[in-house]
C-alpha cells in the first residue's frame, strides 16, 4: 500500500505545474511549506486559492511558450 502512496507522490510531482516550486525557489523558503501555505489558504477562503494557483501555472507555461518561441542570432 505504500508504494502506491509513492507512485503518486512522485508522479505529482513530477508532473504538477511547478507553481510551488518556482515560488519556493524565488521566495528563498522550502517548497514543502510553500505547498503547505497553499493548502492552508484553501481552506481559510473556501478554494479561491485553487483559482490564483491555476491563474500562476498558467502564466508559467505562458512564460515557457514565449521562451521557446525566441530565436537567436546564431540559429539562423
Amino acid at each position: 500500500m505504500n508504494n502506491i502512496s509513492e507512485k503518486i507522490t512522485d508522479f505529482t510531482s513530477l508532473n504538477a505545474f511547478g507553481v510551488c516550486t518556482y515560488l519556493g525557489n524565488k521566495l528563498g523558503i522550502g517548497v514543502d511549506k510553500v505547498r503547505a501555505y497553499f493548502i492552508y489558504a484553501s481552506f481559510a477562503t473556501l478554494g479561491s486559492s485553487v483559482l490564483v494557483y491555476l491563474v500562476l501555472s498558467f502564466g508559467l507555461e505562458f512564460r515557457k511558450l514565449l521562451r521557446r518561441g525566441r530565436s537567436r542570432i546564431w540559429d539562423i
